[in-house]
């Protein structure tokens, strides 16, 4: 009995690893895009590997290079980000329903890998979430992203420097690619996206505000009204119903 209670952490690190390698093998043309982009931009490797220690967040990282070469301030940058990655919140919650009972400091820790991807994959898993299986889901997806950052970094640095400077232009591309699908889905994303982009031209220019604060005001100011917007409707559809 005190084999397998031994064994247990071991096996189940085992688990995790082998399911994060899908998230890896998926991490990395990402990650080697973000660390040809982050060269384009300016960071050096150092910056590139650090940010990718750090943050560990693709959407928030991207956006940070797009700001970066607007020349936004630091202050705009943590913001912004911090909005984009709010839904961690929700993810953390949720994961800690299932996940079996131990000390917090784990958790806390922890949670610094949690994503988009592993979330999901630790979410749909039959069996309660353990540390272990944790740690060996996050090492594999963690080590990949930030590999893959620094070898982006050193392949775009080997490119001729007319194609870095025209690779700016594969960072606006992403957002599009990252934005089109979504708008496919839902009407509403259409309706945010639009009204952001209206706001932010206006900010923009009659010069209101700075392109950081322009930025997070658009997509505060949206996201509300659009949610408003949406809980009139709810409301106005619950009483017709009744």
């Amino acid at each position: 009995m005190a084999e397998i209670a031994v064994n247990k952490p071991a096996t189940e690190y085992r688990k995790g690893f082998q399911s994060g390698i899908s998230i890896a093998i998926g991490y990395a043309p990402i990650a080697l895009t973000f660390g040809l982009l982050a060269k384009t931009t300016g960071l050096s490797i150092g910056e590139t590997a650090l940010m990718s220690l750090l943050v560990f967040a693709g959407a928030a990282q991207y956006i940070s290079l797009s700001l970066l070469s607007l020349g936004t301030g630091i202050f705009e940058i943590i913001l912004t980000t911090f909005i984009v990655n709010i839904r961690h919140f929700l993810m953390s919650t949720s994961l800690n329903e299932k996940w079996e009972d131990d000390q917090i400091a784990n958790k806390a820790i922890l949670s610094f890998g949690i994503t988009d991807e592993t979330f999901s994959v630790a979410a749909v898993r039959d069996e309660k979430v353990t540390s272990g299986y944790m740690l060996g889901l996050i090492s594999i997806s963690y080590s990949s992203w930030v590999v893959c950052s620094g070898l982006g970094h050193l392949i775009g640095a080997s490119l001729p420097q007319t194609l870095q400077e025209s690779m700016s232009v594969a960072l606006y591309a992403m957002f599009v690619g990252l934005l089109v699908p979504s708008m496919k889905k839902s009407a509403k994303v259409v309706f945010l996206a639009a009204l952001a982009a209206c706001f932010n031209i206006i900010f923009t220019l009659t010069n209101a505000l700075s392109t950081g604060w322009a930025i997070v005001l658009a997509t505060l100011l949206s996201a509300v009204i659009i949610e408003l917007i949406e809980n009139v409707k709810n409301k106005q559809r619950g009483q017709e119903h009744e």
